[in-house]
Order: C-alpha cells, then structure tokens, then sequence
C-alpha cells in the first residue's frame, strides 16, 4: 500500500512540465531563420553574384541562406498552424533537460578551452571530469586515464597521421 501526500503529487507534477514542441518547432524555426539570415547579409558584403571566372565567394553561402530561411519560414507556419497536433505536448521534462545540461556545458567549456590550452590538455581533462561526474570513477584512476587517452589521440593524428590539431603550451613546451 502506498500513501500519497500532496507535496508528492506536487512533485510528480513539476516533473512533467518543460518546454512544449510546439514552442521548441517555433524557437527551432526563428533560430535557423535567423541564421540563415545572416548568412545572406554576409553573403552580399562578400559578393554573392557570378563573376568573369566564376561565381563570387558568397555565391553558394546566399543560396544555402535563402534555402535555410524558406524551409525555416515553412517549419514556422507549420507549426503555428497545427495546434491542435502538439497542443501541450511535452518536448522534454526540466529534470531531462537539466540532464543534458550537465553534458553541454562541460562540452562547451570544453570547446572555448581548446584554443588556449590545446586540444589535448582540454581532451584529458572532459574525459577525467566526465569519468568523475558521471562515471563516479576516483581521481586517482581518471586523471590517468584522460592523459592516456589524450596520449594516444596525440600519437595517432600529430605522428601517425601527421594532422596538426589544436596545441596548447604544453605542447610548445615538449617542442610540437
């Protein structure tokens, strides 16, 4: 038997709310719009016209805009004009999306790193801390293993493949 409080079905019911996906198409849709509309202005200052040896550098970039801003205007109407398909239908609950926060936001830090601490210092460290955060692994053991892994991306692309990737001081300091 079991007994249900009020803050319970409180609880339950705050779970279930989040964003629904007829906002989440509307946001999807003004975003891409928005950038594709950026892409055409850039396009024009650049050129986007055909030239006498060939089209200009912002040729294909205006077009892929135009298209991003058509399919996008499409994706918009679209779902301002079905409302009765997604009306209150949950695109994620918050608990799930603050579960893909915990990724992005390491990953994002992890990406405005690289370009001072390099590639691979920044690689050991997002496999160290994701090992520790969610593998609830000890520090001991993911310290190691991120240096490890960031060891044998080195190998393969800077000796191997000989792919020059990101470096960071460290690197500068070993003489790559």
């Amino acid at each position: 038997m079991s007994v249900t409080t009020g803050n319970d079905t409180l609880i339950e019911a705050a779970a279930e709310r989040g964003p629904s996906v007829k906002g989440m198409e509307i946001a999807t849709a003004v975003v891409l719009m928005a950038m594709g509309g950026i892409a055409i202005m850039d396009s024009i200052r650049i050129g986007a016209g055909w030239a006498a040896d060939g089209p200009q550098s912002g040729y294909f970039p205006f077009w892929l805009g135009i298209i991003l801003v058509g399919a996008s205007f499409v994706n918009l109407a679209m779902a301002l004009r079905h409302q009765e398909r997604a009306q209150g239908a949950l695109f994620a609950t918050w608990p799930q999306l603050r579960m893909v926060g915990s990724v992005l936001l390491p990953t994002a830090v992890y990406v405005a790193v690289i370009p001072f601490a390099g590639i691979y210092v920044s690689s050991a460290l997002l496999i160290a801390f994701f090992m520790i955060r969610f593998g609830e692994f000890r520090t001991v053991t993911s310290l190691p293993s991120g240096a490890l892994a960031a060891s044998v991306a080195f190998a393969v692309f800077e000796l191997w493949f000989l792919v020059a990737l990101p470096k960071g001081p460290l690197e500068t300091y070993l003489g790559y």
